[in-house]
């Protein structure tokens, strides 16, 4: 992450953080979802197996998605941020 300062119409000016790049979300992203998504089907397969394929993909998102918003990339954009501020 890295601080920018911006003004504003009135020539006000505020430090603002900015996040890592897109494409860093995007492989951050992949790597909290692939796993989480891996091990709901191993965990959970074999109960929802019977279950059409949609019906299937709405249970594993609904068990997935929290899991990724609120655990998984909350806790690595902080890991991402540790390295980047021990990088630079």
């Amino acid at each position: 992450m890295s601080t920018v300062v911006v003004a504003d119409d009135a020539g006000r000016t505020a430090p603002v953080t900015r996040g890592p790049s897109v494409h860093r979300r995007a492989l951050l992203t992949w790597l909290a979802v692939y796993p989480t998504i891996t091990g709901a089907f191993l965990l959970f397969g074999p109960f929802t197996a019977h279950l059409p394929m949609a019906v299937r993909t709405l249970v594993m998102t609904g068990l997935v998605v929290p899991v990724v918003v609120y655990v998984l990339m909350p806790a690595l954009l902080r890991a991402e941020a540790r390295l980047m501020r021990r990088r630079g």
